[in-house]
């Protein structure tokens, strides 16, 4: 019984290398989709910094000035969900010539900014109430999941119109697809980098323009395998 088992198993590997395997005409294409999106709104990262000798007397100034900075958001119309204190630190300072110590107490604040219309008032406002430092401006879209779904729709389109213009040279057609290969990186805003100070204008009753949000570019690439018919 053993002997006739194993004769067959030879058997079968015998037919198995015989056999040629069937390859399938396929061909690799890849394909970038790129969607250019007006930004809608901008996230803000604000600090307050203060310094001085002594460290309860430093973190009550900071504390007062964010009080303040967080009672104006709210009058802005600010929604409760659209900003939070991001970083606090109280650190000492040691001066080594002078052999004394000092501290440095900060805290930050992140704002989502959902009208920018409202951008050089709220910028304004923060800096009066005692913000002295503007971390970043980060322009983004409210529609991301969407625009990025039209990026990857037209990446698709493109790997496909590709493959049409190899293969129609040569009489062929393309099928279906066998593998889609999604190569999009995670799409990260840029950060623009704010001053203070607004524009000067040459009329000082036009209105002031700080803020030149341009546009911004989601982007997906694609790598796919069609079958050739």
């Amino acid at each position: 019984m053993k002997k006739a088992l194993l004769i067959l198993s030879m058997l079968f590997i015998s037919m198995s290398y015989g056999q040629e395997i069937k390859q399938v005409p396929q061909i690799n294409v890849s394909g970038e989709g790129k969607v250019k999106v007006v930004p809608d709104q901008a996230s803000i990262a604000v600090t307050v910094e203060t310094k001085g000798n002594n460290a309860k007397d430093v973190k009550k100034q900071n504390d007062e000035k964010i009080e303040a900075v967080l009672k104006f958001i709210k009058k802005m119309n600010l929604a409760p969900a659209d900003y939070k204190t991001q970083r606090v630190s109280l650190n000492p300072q040691y001066d080594y010539e002078k052999k004394k110590h000092s501290y440095n107490a900060t805290q930050t604040i992140e704002i989502l900014l959902k009208d920018l219309s409202k951008y050089d008032e709220l910028m304004e406002g923060l800096v009066d109430e005692g913000i002295n430092r503007i971390d970043n401006v980060t322009f983004q879209s409210s529609k991301l999941a969407q625009h990025q779904s039209e990026a990857r729709k037209l990446a698709m389109k493109e790997a496909k119109l590709k493959a049409e213009d190899y293969v129609s040279v040569l009489g062929q057609k393309i099928g279906r697809a066998m593998t889609i290969s999604d190569n999009s990186q995670t799409y990260f805003p840029q950060p623009m980098y704010a001053s203070m100070k607004t524009m000067e204008m040459s009329d000082t009753s036009a209105p002031r323009e700080t803020l030149a949000v341009g546009e911004i570019n989601i982007t997906a690439n694609v790598t796919v395998s069609f079958i050739l018919e």
